[in-house]
C-alpha cells in the first residue's frame, strides 16, 4: 500500500495503471471489478478508456487495512 504522502501527490483521475500500483492489484482485477459493479470506472473517449477516481482508491484502501 502506498504511503499517506504519495497518495496525496496522485491526480483526482488515475489512469488504469496509476490506480493498480496504489492498490498493487493486477489491470485484469480493476477491470473485473468495474465490470460487476464493484468499484465504477470513468470511461470516455471512442476507445472507452478507464480513469479512477483518486477518492474511491483511498476509500478502499482504508478499508482493506481495517
Amino acid at each position: 500500500m502506498k504511503s499517506d504522502s504519495s497518495l496525496e501527490k496522485l491526480p483526482e483521475l488515475l489512469t488504469l495503471k496509476q490506480a493498480c500500483e496504489a492498490l498493487n492489484c493486477h489491470p485484469n482485477t480493476l477491470r473485473k471489478w468495474d465490470n460487476n459493479g464493484f468499484f465504477k470506472a470513468i470511461r470516455f473517449g471512442a476507445r472507452k478508456d478507464r480513469r479512477y477516481r483518486k477518492e474511491d482508491i483511498v476509500k478502499l484502501l482504508n478499508t482493506k487495512s481495517l
